[in-house]
């Protein structure tokens, strides 16, 4: 039988990442928080945590929060279930979810406000890779671009995320001055990418050129950045046609090639272990995400 209070504080490190922080978290001292760590440590034998800036979890550790995490959750559904339960934050269950950034700086922001009882932890991965953090256990749902079930979850189309390869006008007579896109003139055009796992831009060139390359490209982690580069003239980029339309209808941003929008279709997948708590989640999402993507069929 495991003793709740230092599985949580195992937890509170790796989720924030410190012990400093862990302990403002759960209102101890940082002593108190290495010495519950630690005695967990003594009792599993074996290190739970690496220490550094920030800490992280070993693979024992990582299976011993996934372990505190579902406890919380099944928690949340009995606590829902009986009579006189008490609303309000107090009682809210922290549910962690996988999401690609653009998703969540578009439409998933509506998904949280629809349940006020539950608290998120959101980690943002690009959207070919958030199911593996659903597939390792290390949350309970995830928005991704894999349809196939992981083991143990349940998949369910939200929609499609359209994309639009847009940049400046003036970017546009700069690099096309003749208004024709072709692939020389676009191989010397500076391109916009997220991250090393962003594979938006060389898909797009596919479908357009029928191959890709390497662009000079700026690095630009954010979604938001990737808007602003573009209106600033400093590269083309993969811009979710939610954000950029109303700055193409007003002519300040434009399509690199008129008529190639590239869809990205989404899903969701959730862990059936998380059960009711995770089933409000789930149709959260389905709501928020069907209501702003465009919808699709299998």
């Amino acid at each position: 039988m495991f003793d709740y209070d230092l599985l949580e504080a195992l937890a509170s490190v790796v989720r924030t990442g410190s012990f400093d922080r862990a302990a403002k978290q759960l209102h101890v001292t940082p002593s108190a928080i290495s010495q519950r760590v630690k005695l967990l440590e003594e009792r599993v034998g074996t290190v739970l945590v690496v220490r550094g800036q920030p800490c992280e979890a070993t693979e024992a550790g990582l299976r011993l929060c996934q372990h505190l995490e579902q406890v919380a959750l099944m928690e949340g559904n009995v606590r829902d279930a009986l009579p006189g339960s008490a609303d309000g934050m107090g009682h809210a269950v922290p549910v962690r979810i996988a999401i690609n950034a653009d998703s969540l700086d578009t439409w998933f922001v509506n998904a949280i406000a629809e349940l006020p009882d539950v608290l998120f932890d959101v980690v943002v991965d690009d959207q070919d890779h958030s199911d593996e953090w659903l597939r390792r256990g290390e949350v309970a749902g995830a928005v991704t671009s894999r349809s196939q079930s992981i083991q143990g979850c349940d998949s369910k189309l939200i929609g499609n995320l359209r994309y639009q390869a847009t940049a400046s006008p003036v970017f546009i007579e700069k690099f096309f001055p003749d208004g024709q896109v072709t692939l020389d003139a676009l191989k010397q055009a500076p391109c916009m990418i997220f991250d090393r796992k962003d594979q938006l831009q060389y898909r797009w060139m596919k479908q357009v050129f029928g191959q890709d390359f390497s662009p000079p490209s700026h690095w630009l982690p954010s979604t938001n950045a990737f808007v602003k580069g573009a209106l600033a003239g400093i590269g083309w980029g993969m811009n979710p046609e939610l954000l950029v339309a109303d700055h193409i209808a007003s002519g300040r941003l434009a399509p690199l090639v008129p008529g190639t929008p590239f869809d990205v279709p989404l899903y969701w997948q959730a862990n059936r272990v998380a059960g009711a708590s995770i089933a409000k989640v789930s149709e959260a999402v389905l709501k928020a995400g069907r209501a702003a993507l465009r919808a699709t069929t299998e």
